[in-house]
């Protein structure tokens, strides 16, 4: 594992991240299927580290620092995405946040007929699969990989080094 520089690690958590926002806006603007709003929150994690891995390669800094930076934003993903899953499997009860959108932007009576005129997905509501996984299943999945091995190159970040 330590053949391997962190600025490769970097490249494969970066198209990691790509492929999992382009695949959820794919999914949900090609192929038709609404996020809920933790579904949307899950994206954050990617975006961040999309932007932070680009800018370290312009920038060319601490790599520890970066690495510890993605370690966090991706166990920030593992505990959403695990929350979101034990509402999608009843473990946990829905929140306020999954069933109400926009609530402070409405403003008139049109406004919020409107807005209850719009269907709204429930978190706890599965709308796509793949290989019988939803994408909170997947999520966590990556994000637990993510995570071991951003762990495994910090604690050995020295070996990297070599």
């Amino acid at each position: 594992m330590y053949k391997i520089k962190i600025d490769t690690y970097l490249k494969i958590i970066l198209f990691i991240s790509l492929i999992s926002i382009i695949s959820a806006f794919f999914i949900e603007y090609a192929l038709g299927h609404q996020p809920c709003y933790l579904c949307l929150i899950q994206r954050i994690p990617y975006g961040l580290s999309v932007a932070i891995i680009i800018l370290s390669f312009f920038l060319k800094k601490n790599n520890k620092f970066i690495i510890l930076i993605l370690t966090l934003i991706f166990s920030f993903s593992l505990i959403i995405s695990s929350y979101h899953f034990g509402i999608e499997q009843g473990f946990l009860k829905e929140s306020g946040e999954c069933r109400l959108q926009n609530v402070f932007d409405i403003m008139s009576k049109e406004e919020l007929l409107k807005q209850l005129q719009v269907k709204t997905v429930s978190c706890k509501d599965v709308t796509f699969r793949i290989f019988g996984f939803s994408l909170t299943t997947l999520n966590i999945l990556i994000s637990i990989v993510l995570v071991f091995i951003l762990m495994k190159i910090l604690k050995n970040y020295e070996k990297f080094q070599k």
